[in-house]
């Protein structure tokens, strides 16, 4: 890294020590922060685990492994993100809000360097691709239907062969 980059990373470091410890700790006491701290800090944690548990341990969805001969993966880069992953609750807004457009896990995967502002546009043609290319667009409609998904798989997953 050069020195701007390691004068950015300690500046960004030493403001989010103060903004996030001291100066909550001597407005509130270490009591209360601790307390507010890891409640902030075991729902943004739950939350992610939500999405990410939606977006790729649900039915349907691919864990490929490489081919033993060449130690590469079976598809390409796009095929490989759409097998892999789902999308869920993608037409409500409220949840779209809250986890930031990663409902939207395939778009996410295919255009990480896009707003998710407009994946509910991509969506519908990455969905027409898919089509034509027989691939499965792998979509639960509502939150409830993704966890059943989830609930399912793992219920699978524990069998014992």
């Amino acid at each position: 890294m050069s020195f701007g980059d390691h004068l950015e990373f300690w500046l960004v470091k030493i403001y989010h020590a103060a903004a996030f410890v001291v100066l909550p700790i001597c407005l509130l006491g270490f009591t209360k922060w601790i307390i507010g701290f890891l409640v902030m800090t075991m729902f943004a944690g739950f939350v992610l685990s939500i999405v990410f548990q939606m977006a790729h341990t649900v039915e349907h969805t691919h864990f490929p492994l490489p081919v033993e001969d060449t130690n590469q993966m079976p598809d390409e880069f796009a095929a490989h993100q759409i097998k892999t992953t789902a999308n869920f609750a993608t037409r409500n807004k409220v949840i779209s809000w809250l986890v930031g457009g990663l409902n939207f896990q395939i778009e996410h995967h295919l255009f990480p360097k896009i707003s998710h502002v407009h994946y509910p546009a991509i969506s519908e043609i990455v969905r027409e691709v898919c089509s034509e290319y027989q691939l499965q667009y792998l979509e639960y409609p509502t939150m409830r239907q993704a966890v059943s998904a989830h609930v399912r798989f793992l219920r699978q997953m524990g069998k014992y062969d």
